[in-house]
């Protein structure tokens, strides 16, 4: 059935902005609302059906569509990075941004995005806690370094840093001045509670993982070396949904691992990578990718986590493994740099994690 009206929304915490256009008589309405969804939803529901109505992701979250959805009313979320703007538009207002969006709903130009269900929004959330977390702590030790070079104190460079050998070091410095002595001991003190709160979260996440809503899909993607149950839980988190990618390739340039291009008439320059996406999954899928240039073989750890997986998963992570050597050391012949090589191999691993979830 065609759609009647056609609805656009610019939702903000405390004021929704909606434009409605009836598509038998072009006639535009517009209608301004206090934060609450409910009244949004009545109004919705008193416009001429079927309705097709949109608003872009931000921070207030899925509110509204749950709402909607649960009242029968079609609704989508669309991706504010793909809704296409004019340059010259130097005017920005709420009222011509809900215009705007729907406007663009009735010619097909928005792009929606997949809203997670309440538990992945959950899981989601605990993910992302963790990876602020090791962001925290990674800048915490950053800091005590630093305060440490000041005063040339220097580990040795030949052996690794937080160890536990490093860590006696750390515990046995000590300074002349007291207010230089405390702000070292705070860094070092914040440095440990943001240690322990990372552990626990992960210890939170596993336990998570096994949840059988997430283990059939994590299982799979363990099967792949350098993706261990954290990780093969963060990027099923991210990814959500597998089976709106229809080809592997949709998937890697979803998670912003392509290359950007700049075309023009007979000219045509690749540059940096895209980034878009899920720059959180994009880390974990680099950094798996670095084993790579490794000779393809199945750890004993690797055998273990395959156990009791589909014969075509782990024939997958195998050919991954082999494919994503040749590719490695092809490059590298070529003198491409190691996060260059990481990021392709990445793109490659990609398009296998695709394969593997959704193969029968």
């Amino acid at each position: 059935m065609a759609t009647m009206t056609w609805v656009g929304l610019d939702v903000h915490t405390r004021s929704i902005e909606a434009a409605a256009l009836d598509a038998r008589t072009g006639e535009l309405t517009r209608r301004r609302f206090a934060g609450e969804t409910g009244p949004v939803i009545t109004w919705l529901g008193s416009l001429a059906a079927p309705i097709s109505a949109c608003y872009e992701a931000g921070p207030t979250g899925y509110g509204l569509y749950r709402a909607a959805h649960e009242a029968g009313v079609a609704i989508e979320v669309v991706a504010p990075s793909k809704t296409p703007r004019g340059r010259g538009d130097r005017v920005k207002t709420d009222r011509k941004d809900a215009e705007l969006l729907v406007r663009l709903l009735s010619a097909g130009a928005l792009t929606a995005i997949s809203v997670p269900a309440p538990a992945f929004e959950a899981a989601r959330d605990l993910s992302r806690a963790r990876e602020q977390v090791r962001s925290d702590l990674l800048r915490a030790r950053h800091r005590l370094s630093k305060l440490l070079l000041r005063y040339g104190r220097l580990w040795d460079p030949a052996r690794s840093t937080w160890t536990v050998a490093h860590r006696r070091w750390l515990d046995a410095q000590r300074f002349d001045a007291e207010p230089t002595a405390l702000a070292y001991h705070d860094g070092l003190g914040a440095v440990d509670a943001l240690a322990a709160r990372k552990a626990a979260l992960d210890e939170q996440l596993s336990r998570l993982a096994e949840d059988p809503l997430f283990w059939p899909t994590v299982a799979r993607l363990r099967c792949f070396r350098g993706l261990d149950t954290l990780g093969a839980l963060i990027v099923h988190l991210e990814v959500h949904d597998w089976s709106r990618f229809r080809r592997p390739c949709e998937l890697g340039a979803w998670l912003g691992l392509v290359p950007s291009l700049e075309q023009s008439g007979q000219s045509a320059q690749s540059g940096s990578i895209t980034k878009t996406g899920s720059a959180y999954a994009r880390r974990i899928l680099v950094e798996a990718a670095k084993h790579a240039g490794r000779q393809p073989r199945i750890s004993a750890e690797l055998a273990r986590r395959q156990e009791g997986q589909p014969a075509a998963v782990r024939a997958i992570a195998w050919r991954a493994q082999r494919r994503l050597y040749r590719l490695a050391r092809h490059m590298q012949a070529r003198g491409k740099p190691a996060n260059v090589v990481a990021v392709a191999a990445a793109r490659e691993l990609a398009g296998f994690l695709w394969a593997a979830v959704l193969i029968e």
